[in-house]
């Protein structure tokens, strides 16, 4: 199954992220968006899951300040 998920980021400027990814996210799970680290603390089923595909929009919660380079 791919999943193809939507990530925003409540509270920042982060613009999220659309990812493919072979595993699907769950809550709790921290997560690396660009330079900000992130929990998710929402997931929903876009639409239903067609063939191999599901989509999926995920709410975070920033953990930690942008890392700088």
């Amino acid at each position: 199954m791919i999943y193809k998920v939507s990530y925003v980021v409540t509270g920042t400027k982060q613009p999220g992220a659309i990812i493919n990814q072979e595993q699907a996210p769950t809550v709790g799970e921290v997560i690396q968006l660009g330079k900000l680290t992130c929990q998710i603390v929402e997931i929903k089923d876009l639409i239903p899951p067609m063939g191999d595909f599901a989509y999926l929009h995920v709410t975070c919660e920033p953990l930690a300040e942008p890392k700088s380079d």
